[in-house]
């Protein structure tokens, strides 16, 4: 069962995106939008924790700009703290409101671009002899846009870009520089963006490659879960489900009964003596599937012995299971499918309908009487229902 789903992904395209790679750090559209989900969930999570980290160390820069930047000061006081700080606050309040991929992406990149913008520049109005020493501050702004806020790897390009244009514009602007000592500088921060660029591409793929190996471990978990309460050869629930099922059947305060639908192929074992074995398979897989769909969408089908499929509904009227017996055995007899071993040549079904409320009945006793009725339908001819302790309904049934 290759194909086990977790909302739209499956077990399969997990595997084949494992073993394509994602060089472009990209997925397959369903997967990706899943990782788009995860990362935004991960990254909401941790956003108001970085916004104030990096807000605070943003703002400690006060101490530097009073010492350094003393005939601007003023102005940095403003910038810092009535400009940048409102404005992460508001991303953060904005991220968590709206948890979105790409607004995060985008507002990382404004976050970042505003952080080494502002300062510079004010910067440029000032004639302070520490210029050269103030501007490599921003080197930290690069390192926390990459390695803290860590947005997807085209966000990164885009911000180091932008990042790199406002330092570069803003430090000419000032004037301080000589042409050898503004190249150094340019030299410095494209030399600190291409490493960054390339740790952030690592570490997207290396979060990727987490991300699918934590998928495909949770849709592994969740098909071996599936199928230790599935039968295997007809899809049906097993015996060993049955206990889970229950709970929730009598826990339930919404319902005021509980139906219990035994049936049993007529002459099954006849059926495999002439046909085989392996027909004798494919009726049971068409007798189950044909119960599924015609089963109400409450109802929960079991495989209950070789060929007694167990069928347990919550339900109001005992009329209702009736109902919902004879048009399961209607279903099925119309299925017309071949018994060589009968003259009528039509396989058919039998069945025990009993109904009783959880508060008056377990589990077990509810099973006997169905399998009481069942005996009943069979004493009476085969191919009708019985209802347990209950009148008579219908042609086909007993």
């Amino acid at each position: 069962m290759r194909g086990f789903r977790m909302g739209v992904v499956t077990l399969d395209q997990v595997e084949r995106q494992i073993a394509r790679g994602f060089r472009l750090l990209r997925f397959a559209p369903d997967i990706e939008a899943a990782f788009r989900k995860d990362y935004a969930a991960e990254r909401v999570r941790l956003a108001a924790i970085w916004g104030v980290i990096g807000t605070l160390i943003y703002d400690l820069v006060y101490f530097g700009d009073r010492t350094m930047m003393a005939d601007v000061f003023s102005e940095l006081v403003i910038v810092r703290f009535l400009v940048f700080t409102p404005f992460v606050i508001g991303c953060i309040l904005a991220v968590r409101r709206w948890p979105d991929a790409l607004l995060y992406d985008i507002l990382s990149i404004a976050i970042a671009v505003l952080g080494v913008t502002l300062p510079m520049a004010v910067a440029t109005q000032s004639s302070s002899p520490y210029l050269f020493v103030y501007q490599n501050g921003n080197s930290a702004a690069f390192l926390f846009f990459v390695i803290a806020l860590r947005p997807r790897f085209p966000a990164v390009l885009a911000g180091l870009v932008l990042m790199c244009a406002s330092h570069f514009t803003t430090t000419q602007l000032t004037g301080a520089f000589d042409a050898v000592t503004y190249s150094g500088i340019v030299t410095f921060y494209v030399t600190l963006s291409i490493f960054l660029a390339v740790s952030a591409y690592f570490l997207e793929q290396t979060d990727r490659q987490n991300f699918l190996n934590q998928l495909r471990a949770s849709l592994l978990y969740g098909q071996l879960e599936y199928n230790s309460e599935r039968d295997e050869l007809t899809g049906l629930l097993n015996r060993r489900s049955l206990a889970r099922i229950c709970e929730r059947l009598w826990s339930s305060n919404h319902q005021s009964g509980v139906a219990a639908i035994l049936l049993d192929i007529d002459h099954f074992k006849r059926f495999n003596d002439v046909h085989g074995h392996i027909e004798g398979d494919a009726c049971l897989r068409t007798i189950s599937q044909c119960i599924r769909d015609t089963a109400d969408e409450a109802s929960f089908v079991f495989r209950f012995g070789g060929e007694e499929m167990l069928v347990l509904s919550p339900i109001r009227e005992p009329l209702t299971a009736l109902a919902t017996a004879e048009r399961i055995r209607v279903a099925i007899e119309n299925l017309a499918m071949r018994h060589r071993g009968l003259e009528e040549g039509c396989v058919t079904v039998s069945l025990g309908v009993a109904f009783a409320a959880p508060s008056e009945v377990t589990l077990e006793g509810l099973l006997r009487d169905a399998d009481s009725a069942l005996y009943e339908a069979k004493r009476k001819g085969r191919n009708m229902v019985a209802l347990a302790g209950g009148p008579v309904a219908g042609t086909r049934v007993a």
